[in-house]
């Protein structure tokens, strides 16, 4: 690589490597981004795993968080050729009996299908959903005095209880399992505290602008970031491995888009030895097992609302999920996993030939496992849409060691980019006073393993990138 100078390099082109990247170049920054794989986009990377024309999205695949995000807000994407696709229903919860629980555009229309539960959603969701345009910019940012202070209480009261006693609001199986599936995505068993604010912010982001997919599929997001950057003067080197600092370009400022183990391997020697034994207790949570499907038609699911869902959630009652998830946190296999499923091509025909379909699914394993889940997770979509195993023409199976080597920020087969337990939900990776700041100037953390934690948003890089701004260039970033 040419030997140039820069006000800054990112390392790793994730979502939050992307946010860093553009924050720190609108502001009027030479801004070089580094990654190590071929192509860009880390978690937002799509590609043909099964059969010749068929587009699955290898991570994330359905972006609730990203249109709720306040960096992606500030940009117009569209311009660089990203289009968002929302499909009938945000989400849905099939259970035993042939029914489902349906997540809709408005609190009301979900308690609707809620039964004897309709009141008492409402009265848990309606002042936060009332609130959630201004209470996202408090919940999506790292540990601070919130500007809406009754607002973020309000959120606070609710989201830090676990979500097992939060659900004792709820009487009927309806109403319980769609908020266990909703609470699951902390990864976590749900007595665990704080599982109810994951559970919280999914609800609001499905009931304010939905829960979308990208067309042709999430590369397209990273594509679209990728050419926001470059064309405000950005630079952008693929197949770069950096395993020292000696291979970073001379920068005022590098933020990196690891986790915590990567980092001291890299910086390691420039940290103090308490900062570097903070990183090395960082814990990491569950893994994921994940399957992508090539079909010769959509999921046969009993209930047809959950056809038109683009996100469906397989684990029936709230007690069977909490039973799943706990076995996992324990480091056992459960028989009937909780399954996390995405049906892209019932709505965006890019994705695969015409007539066929693609299916995306995981469930959560121990960190580290190895076992094959492809029956386990197969016999849980066949459950509740009989007929779907003689409908599969290809798969392709990722455990959490092939995770992890398709993106060491996975570590373990990690998505969240550590354990999201309540005792490092803002501290995430390390008690201090910016969770961006290593203790070597000038070195930074911008990854899923600082706050708000995983998922497509970049709030983490946004927010790193704005303490790098105020400490190095004195440049002041609101928002």
């Amino acid at each position: 690589m040419e030997k140039k100078e820069y006000d800054a390099v990112v390392v790793g082109a994730g979502p939050n490597g992307l946010a860093a990247a553009i924050t720190l170049q609108r502001q009027g920054l030479s801004v070089l981004l580094l990654e190590a794989a071929p192509t860009i986009g880390g978690g937002m990377r799509s590609g043909p795993l099964t059969l010749p024309g068929f587009t699955h999205d290898i991570c994330s695949a359905i972006h609730p968080l990203a249109v709720a995000s306040p960096f992606f807000e500030s940009l117009d994407l569209s311009k660089f050729g990203l289009q968002f696709i929302q499909p009938g229903f945000a989400a849905a919860h099939p259970f035993d009996d042939g029914t489902a629980a349906i997540l809709q555009g408005s609190p009301e229309e979900t308690a609707s299908g809620l039964g004897a539960d309709r009141e008492s959603y409402l009265s848990f969701v309606n002042r936060l959903s009332a609130d959630w345009p201004s209470l996202k910019n408090e919940v999506l940012a790292p540990l601070h005095f919130p500007a809406d202070l009754a607002a973020f209480a309000a959120f606070g009261w609710k989201g830090l209880p676990s979500a097992e006693w939060q659900a004792r609001r709820f009487r009927g199986d309806h109403a319980r399992g769609l908020w266990a599936g909703m609470a699951t995505h902390a990864m976590l068993p749900l007595s665990f505290g704080a599982t109810s604010a994951v559970g919280l912010v999914l609800l609001l982001a499905g009931h304010h602008k939905g829960w979308p997919l990208a067309k042709g599929g999430s590369q397209s997001i990273a594509d679209a970031l990728a050419a926001c950057f470059v064309a405000g003067g950005g630079e952008i080197a693929t197949s770069v491995t950096v395993r020292s600092l000696k291979d970073i370009p001379s920068a005022r400022a590098v933020l990196f888009d690891t986790n915590p183990a990567s980092l001291l391997q890299i910086a390691g020697h420039r940290f103090s030895p308490v900062y570097r034994w903070q990183l090395g207790r960082y814990r990491y949570g569950m893994g994921v097992f994940k399957i992508d499907w090539a079909l010769s038609g959509p999921i046969p699911f009993t209930d047809a609302r959950c056809r038109e869902a683009g996100t469906v959630h397989l684990g029936n009652t709230l007690e069977e999920i909490a039973a799943g998830e706990q076995q996992c946190w324990d480091g056992q296999h459960p028989e009937k996993p909780f399954v996390l499923l995405a049906q892209p091509s019932n709505f965006d025909s890019t994705r695969a030939p015409a007539g066929k379909y693609t299916a995306w699914a995981y469930c959560h394993v121990p960190n580290g496992s190895l076992k094959d889940m492809t029956t386990a997770i197969e016999q849980q979509v066949n459950r509740f849409a009989p007929g779907f195993r003689d409908l599969v023409l290809a798969r392709h199976t990722m455990n959490t060691q092939q995770m992890e080597h398709y993106n060491p920020n996975y570590l373990g087969g990690d998505i969240n980019g550590g354990s999201l337990e309540l005792s490092q939900l803002f501290t995430r990776p390390a008690l201090r006073y910016s969770p961006y700041r290593t203790s070597a100037k000038g070195l930074y953390l911008c990854s899923s393993s600082t706050p708000p934690g995983g998922g497509v948003h970049g709030m983490c890089g946004f927010h790193a990138a704005k303490t790098a701004l105020d400490d190095m260039f004195n440049i002041h970033v609101t928002g």
